[in-house]
């Protein structure tokens, strides 16, 4: 049974719990690897694009006779190896979307939660919620519970636009739902800071 530590609302450490299911599964490196080599295609525009030689402006006579002037060879001014010529090789517009279904996505989900709870990487506090937002009392939150400062993903079950706010100048936070979070972002976090309430949510098997 994969465990995680317990804190209370102002980040005072309360003790050890034990973790849902969902974050005891077994760990599926394929499935993690191609739900994430899809998350990434799928954020690329694909609109990169060079002119080929019937694109960029020139014309297709042949500059000089082939033989006898003691230059070289040329058939074209739109030769790549011309200056203003066209891109040999050059990148095209592509569409790089990949369909991953929806059996291996819940895998790498579940085994991106197992790999952070082996890890010792999965916080659990009573709540993220602030009643007025302030940057200063949300950094001493995290301090007071010994939180690493790098690269934090704290999953909540709603959007507290409080939590947005104070957390909003800190570089090393980000706040999600647990509805919006994808295994991309549970592996590239460092630490996992998951209130109560998305806890049960994610145990009541919403993903």
């Amino acid at each position: 049974m994969a465990t995680a530590k317990y804190y209370a609302a102002n980040g005072e450490f309360q003790n050890e719990m034990d973790l849902p299911e969902i974050f005891d599964a077994a760990v599926n490196k394929v499935c993690m690897y191609l739900h994430i080599k899809a998350i990434l295609n799928n954020r690329r525009q694909g609109t990169a694009h060079t002119k080929s030689r019937s694109e960029v402006s020139g014309t297709g006579a042949k500059p000089w006779k082939q033989k006898g002037t003691g230059r070289a060879r040329a058939g074209t001014n739109t030769s790549p190896i011309w200056v203003r010529g066209n891109k040999a090789h050059g990148p095209k517009a592509h569409n790089y979307f990949e369909k991953v279904n929806k059996k291996v996505k819940r895998i790498a989900f579940r085994s991106a939660l197992t790999t952070k709870a082996l890890e010792g990487k999965v916080l659990v506090f009573e709540s993220l919620a602030f009643e007025q937002p302030k940057t200063k009392d949300f950094l001493d939150i995290m301090l007071k519970s010994g939180i690493e400062q790098r690269n934090a993903l704290l999953i909540v079950s709603e959007k507290d636009t409080n939590l947005g706010v104070s957390s909003a100048n800190i570089p090393w936070v980000r706040v999600a739902r647990h509805n919006d979070v994808n295994t991309y972002d549970l592996i590239r976090a460092n630490n996992l800071v998951i209130s109560k309430a998305a806890l049960s949510e994610l145990a009541g098997g919403s993903r």
